[in-house]
């Protein structure tokens, strides 16, 4: 069975789009229709906790003489500081030169294609929840 629109045209959304922030902050999913395309309108707030809890930023945290390093395994993040909340403040503000490049240019090179949610993680978060994503895990 095909997904079906809640709204079947741009045009319809548009002409009821309290209709649609009404639903959305309700935590309704709505969903819109154009040109073929199937997109939803969703909260943020709801979208971001999703991808905080299954996005994984399995980050490593060690010290080497005088400086803490912390990078992400699997992922080419690595940052460092005088100590934890230093090296995971750099690595913060590198996600997100990473993710204004990601949007720019990196989104179709085959190395990076499968960064989209953590991307959108990234865009979705406030500097604190970055952080707290970061120190916690992900969850």
């Amino acid at each position: 069975m095909p997904l079906v629109a809640d709204y079947s045209t741009f045009t319809d959304a548009r002409s009821h789009l309290k209709e649609v922030f009404d639903a959305t902050a309700r935590g309704r999913t709505v969903t819109v229709q154009r040109d073929g395309q199937l997109s939803a309108v969703m909260p943020v707030d709801r979208l971001r906790a999703y991808f905080s809890r299954t996005v994984s930023p399995r980050v490593r945290v060690t010290r080497e003489d005088d400086h803490t390093i912390a990078l992400m395994d699997g992922r080419p993040f690595v940052s460092e500081g005088t100590d934890v909340d230093g090296a995971l403040a750099d690595l913060a503000l590198s996600l997100r030169e990473y993710a204004e490049d990601w949007n720019d240019r990196l989104e179709h090179a085959p190395n990076h294609a499968d960064n989209w949610a953590l991307v959108q993680l990234i865009k979705l978060s406030t500097d604190e929840q970055l952080l707290e994503w970061l120190e916690r895990g992900g969850e």
